[in-house]
């Protein structure tokens, strides 16, 4: 089992500093290089403080600087922000920056209110069609001199400068639907994906559509599907209620955006009602119990080995979620001195 960690930095108004933002964030980060984390990802989003990150390679390359073991990945890029040429230039820097340790993960783009700003207005659905022109395309400009001639984007013959120091650094895709999961596999990348905070059936069906993509794919040795999950671990069982009370809150800003049923003011989303939440059954505090990565560290260890016994061997965890910061410390300290180690035990038995 590997485990990988998503740290984002967020605010919810102006009490605290960027700052203070900043070395919160670069806090977890060390406690994760430290903790036995494989890899330590961060998101791309344009204009919202919910989580801040116009370009995750310039945090990579930071957290680079402050880690020794853990590689630094992106999850996710929004393909219709990027042209390949800058795209490939920009990852290949970071990987000399990060030492050789950059995974880049991709997406088509979450949030229609991002899309009005920062690709035209386009629908959001339409964001598949650059992920998939983008990643052939910066895998061949990573190799050398490469011409294209797209639907989306055309130019001459041209070397990406620099190279990265791994001859291709590993891609992710961000997926669910099963076209997808089939792309990325067939384009030599690794998948990763989210059930939300949907129950157990949706892991369930998460893996079997990458499993059938595998196959299709003709099973390409040595790509796997890590699938998220928010976190959060606590000594005391009492630890559920800021949990529960941290994550319906942030899914009220979060429907807003993924919605685009609210407004945004100087970058802060309007939280929608909270009836708007507590009437879907997957905001109910007994289903994120269940459903969520909350829990004691044995209780977390046992929803972990769910995920195990189904076949996942990669868990990304989601700790950053509005929590207070000192529970999102201990939960990363209890992952790395009580989670990882039980999982990594089985591995040398």
């Amino acid at each position: 089992m590997k485990f990988s960690v998503i740290v984002n930095m967020a605010r919810f108004d102006t009490s605290k500093s960027m700052a203070e933002v900043a070395a919160e964030a670069l806090e977890l980060v060390k406690l994760a290089d430290e903790g036995g984390f494989d890899i330590i990802w961060t998101a791309e989003h344009h204009t919202i403080e919910l989580t801040i990150s116009p370009n995750p390679f310039q945090l990579l390359a930071h957290w680079a600087n402050h880690t020794k073991h853990a590689r630094l990945g992106t999850a996710v890029l929004a393909a219709p922000y990027w042209n390949p040429i800058r795209l490939a230039g920009e990852a290949a820097l970071c990987d000399i920056l990060t030492g050789g340790r950059l995974e880049m993960g991709m997406g088509r783009g979450a949030y229609q209110y991002e899309f009005d700003r920062m690709a035209g207005g386009m629908p959001q659905g339409e964001g598949g069609k650059y992920l998939r022109e983008i990643i052939p395309a910066v895998q061949r400009l990573w190799e050398g001199d490469y011409a294209h001639e797209g639907e989306l984007w055309q130019f001459p013959s041209v070397a990406c400068v620099p190279k990265p120091i791994q001859k291709s650094p590993p891609m992710w895709v961000a997926a669910r639907d099963e076209n997808t999961f089939e792309f990325a596999l067939k384009n030599n990348c690794h998948v990763m994906s989210t059930a939300l905070r949907r129950d157990f059936h949706e892991v369930e069906d998460l893996e079997a559509k990458f499993r059938s993509a595998y196959a299709a794919a003709g099973s390409p040795a040595g790509l796997t599907h890590a699938t998220l999950r928010v976190c959060c671990v606590y000594d005391d069982p009492t630890g559920l209620d800021q949990a529960v009370k941290s994550v319906v809150n942030f899914g009220r800003n979060f429907e807003n955006l993924f919605k685009n049923c609210g407004t945004v003011t100087n970058g802060f989303p309007e939280p929608v009602d909270f009836a708007t939440v507590a009437s879907r059954g997957e905001y109910a505090p007994e289903n994120l119990q269940q459903n969520l990565l909350f829990g004691t560290p044995d209780q977390v260890i046992a929803k972990i080995e769910d995920y195990q016994r189904i076949g996942i061997n990669h868990m990304i965890l989601g700790p950053t979620f509005g929590l207070p910061h000192e529970m999102t410390l201990r939960t990363m300290e209890l992952l790395g001195d009580r989670v990882i180690p039980h999982f990594r035990a089985q591995k040398a038995a």
